[in-house]
């Protein structure tokens, strides 16, 4: 090992050493959009959930993933797939739709324009769903319970959940802004602090439809055998009468033991794992578009723009951008 490498490891264990120990600034500021929540975890708001071998509750759910088909510095053309799965007892029902967008800008330009598209398409589908099926007692999202505008999901969703008394739960794989009061996570904090086995903190923080934050938010453990902890975000609608937590929540359990997915409710783990086109559907559209932009005389001069931004993905061996390129690195 050399010298630079060893001096790099040394940095690190001293940096991470000094978080664990002391935390850091909760008024960090890094490149971020949504705002970090900072609370100081209070043991008496960790409840326990009743676990469920059984349950006769209809769950759906919904995803879209984004594979990048092209891509140069100033465009990008992409396949956004979503995919939705229903879930009661063992019964399950699946399907997806895929649309093709093409984005001129910069590279942080087509990320939000792709991550506003991804909650448009997800919004509208599970709309369409609960028109058509009827008897959904749980609708699940992926993400936090933003509502209304730019890059959130749509409050057409929200409004036709609480009409039909839908209990509508935004389940994030990954909770970046939830911090304790000494700016560590906040999820693990949970975690350590609880005194059950599948548990519910709540809440973390209350809904604020100022904020476009339309649920409240909590940390629910919905499998004993697993360590995976996750930010749930409930609708406050769906506590307004004083209705227990607790009782909404444990029929997750029923659907958080798959070993696939051990700990993360089976119904959204389904609509992620549909939602991924594979490489024959990818190479496809690939060639689709290829022959598309061929007819009219534009692939020549696109080729080279694409030329200009893609030598390293040339010596990392990869030919085509959805090889390796997911939402995040368009």
């Amino acid at each position: 090992m050399g010298d630079k490498i060893g001096k790099d490891l040394a940095e690190m264990k001293k940096k991470l050493n000094e978080y664990v120990d002391k935390g850091r600034a909760v008024n960090f500021h890094g490149v971020r959009e949504k705002p970090v929540i900072a609370v100081k975890p209070n043991v008496s708001q960790i409840k326990p959930l009743r676990k469920m071998k059984n349950c006769d509750q209809h769950f759906l759910a919904v995803d879209c993933s984004t594979r990048t088909l092209k891509r140069a510095n100033n465009w990008g053309v992409y396949l956004l797939r979503t995919a939705y799965a229903s879930v009661k007892t063992r019964k399950v029902n699946w399907g997806y739709e895929e649309r093709v967008r093409t984005v001129i800008g910069d590279m942080r330009t087509r990320y939000r324009f792709l991550e506003d598209a991804r909650v448009e398409l997800e919004s509208v589908m599970a709309l369409g769903l609960l028109r058509e099926a009827g008897g959904v007692d749980y609708l699940l999202l992926d993400g936090a319970s933003y509502f209304g505008g730019e890059r959130k999901f749509r409050t057409f969703l929200y409004e036709k959940c609480e009409g039909d008394g839908i209990k509508l739960l935004a389940i994030s794989k990954q909770s970046p802004m939830l911090h304790d009061d000494k700016g560590r996570d906040f999820v693990a904090t949970a975690c350590g602090l609880s005194p059950y086995v599948t548990w519910v903190y709540h809440p973390v923080a209350k809904a604020n439809i100022r904020e476009h934050l339309y649920g409240n938010i909590s940390v629910v453990r919905l499998c004993e055998d697993s360590p995976r902890v996750f930010r749930c975000d409930i609708m406050g609608y769906l506590l307004r009468e004083g209705g227990a937590v607790e009782e909404l929540l444990s029929p997750l359990t029923s659907v958080s033991e798959d070993p696939r997915c051990l700990g993360y409710p089976v119904a959204l783990w389904l609509a992620h794992d549909f939602s991924a086109p594979s490489d024959s559907k990818l190479l496809h559209y690939y060639d689709l578009i290829e022959e598309t932009l061929g007819s009219v005389g534009l692939l020549d001069v696109l080729h080279m723009e694409e030329l200009s931004c893609s030598f390293t993905d040339e010596i990392h061996g990869v030919k085509h951008p959805f090889e390796w390129e997911r939402i995040g690195h368009v």
